[in-house]
């Protein structure tokens, strides 16, 4: 290894929130991108070994996301189901209502809108909001976790029209109500393949198709049916290594927020311990430049994220953290991966601790 720099854990120090794909949905991909694949729906015998294995696999997707396989559909972009799933839902009388810590996608879709048609509801300290009431015909676009933070949401009540859920950012670990309307999952959550929603129509009374089409049941996207069925693969492999580790994920995390608190004054730390996801954690510190922080901990063989400028084409500071009320720069953001060990942990904290006191003198 040469020089000074360190290399530590299985992903070479890696606290990024990108994962590589699951070895085991790699595995599967390896075979079936050489052979190519079938048409399910075609009569041969590939095609119909292939929609076995599709119809398995959205089974099994469906069992880890508590829903009924009949109410899942593959996206082969899952942005483009913010769009699809607002757009089936919006009347023209209809007031849209989401969080100040949504996705870019939805303040997007709110911009697009007449005035007055929809509402940004405001967070507290914990990035924590009150649902509306609204009317029937109005839309509640619920996010059940925060990729930024790692808070998790509690379930929407009494709102009295419809909601979208996104759940791309929660993967498995945020179980919707027995009363939804949309949902959006992003299969990269679970060290699935890029390229890849999962779109989950529960009440189709609520929701419209905003693509043409001719059978209201025809797909909404073209997908690639060999990253469905290694999605499934990777959730199945994803969720038995994240039951394995989440309590030891959660105490790492503890221990990190402990370190931080104790060894390095002037830091803001997003969300509570046990209101968020034990692998996600988002701290910024004062008087320290993000990004100046992020290339020095990468010199040291440490990939993190950053939510301080978050969008490098207008350098813009994180909007989570400015609705939260947190420091807007100075910040870092971390995925603990399953296979993280604790030495990885004490060598990234006493290299974090280092880096921002050479920052601030």
């Amino acid at each position: 290894m040469a020089g000074n720099v360190h290399r530590v854990g299985s992903v070479t120090g890696s606290f990024q929130s990108e994962s590589p794909l699951h070895p085991a949905a790699a595995e599967f991909l390896t075979d079936a991108f050489s052979r190519g694949w079938a048409n399910p729906k075609k009569i041969h015998h590939d095609s119909r070994n292939t929609a076995i294995l599709l119809n398995q696999a959205k089974e099994i997707i469906a069992s880890h996301l508590k829903v009924r396989p009949a109410q899942l559909q593959f996206l082969a972009d899952p942005t483009a189901g913010f769009h699809i799933a607002i757009s089936g839902l919006l009347r023209p009388e209809s007031t849209m209502y989401f969080s100040a810590t949504a996705r870019s996608e939805l303040f997007s879709i709110a911009n697009m809108l007449p005035p007055g048609r929809a509402e940004r509801l405001e967070v507290d300290f914990h990035g924590k909001c009150v649902n509306p009431v609204g009317t029937q015909m109005d839309v509640l676009a619920w996010q059940g976790v925060n990729g930024e933070t790692g808070v998790i949401s509690e379930q929407p009540g009494n709102f009295l029209g419809r909601t979208f859920y996104d759940l791309t950012s929660a993967g498995a670990f945020w179980e919707l109500p027995d009363e939804w309307d949309i949902a959006l999952w992003d299969a990269r959550t679970w060290q699935g393949p890029a390229g890849l929603g999962i779109f989950g129509v529960n009440r189709n009374e609520g929701w419209r198709n905003p693509l043409p089409h001719l059978d209201s049941v025809a797909p909404i996207s073209d997908f690639s049916i060999p990253l469905a069925i290694a999605s499934a693969i990777a959730l199945e492999a994803h969720a038995h290594d994240y039951d394995r580790e989440r309590t030891r994920l959660l105490s790492l995390n503890q221990r990190i927020r402990n370190f931080l608190t104790d060894q390095i004054p002037d830091v803001d730390i997003a969300g509570n311990l046990h209101e968020s996801l034990p692998h996600l954690l988002s701290f910024s510190f004062l008087y320290v430049d993000a990004e100046q922080l992020v290339q020095s901990l990468e010199r040291q063989g440490f990939s993190v994220d950053s939510g301080s400028a978050c969008t490098s084409s207008v350098m813009e500071p994180s909007h989570v953290l400015a609705a939260m009320g947190l420091l807007t720069h100075g910040n870092v953001r971390i995925t603990l991966k399953p296979n993280v060990s604790e030495e990885s942990i004490d060598l990234f904290l006493s290299t974090l601790k280092k880096a921002v006191e050479e920052l601030r003198n």
